[in-house]
């Protein structure tokens, strides 16, 4: 009885040590400055406004930008601005970064 004791209780912590190492932190934000019409926003992490047209959204972090046609990041996504890449639109509201 004891030993089965154990053995579930090693098991226990097993999982639970996997599972510390396998699931990654949710604090993770973009690595570098993503620029929306001229504004900077360094490591960047969310839904920013795309406050006027022409806009342009410059991506010179490590992750990709989604550009949606609606605010709040609603909408459809428009464009996907990858590293290292400017897009410019007339149509788009919001961009949404990881």
């Amino acid at each position: 009885m004891m030993r089965r004791r154990m053995a579930m209780a090693l098991g226990a912590l097993a999982a639970a040590a996997t599972m510390t190492v396998a699931v990654p932190g949710s604090a993770y934000a973009a690595e570098g400055v993503l620029v929306v019409n001229g504004t900077a926003h360094e490591n960047p992490s969310g839904c920013y406004a795309v406050d006027w047209f022409p806009s342009s959204v410059t991506n010179n972090t490590d992750a990709i930008a989604e550009v949606h046609s609606g605010p709040n990041c609603t909408g459809q996504v428009e464009w996907l601005v990858y590293p290292g890449e400017t897009y410019h639109t007339e149509t788009a509201q919001s961009v949404f970064i990881l």
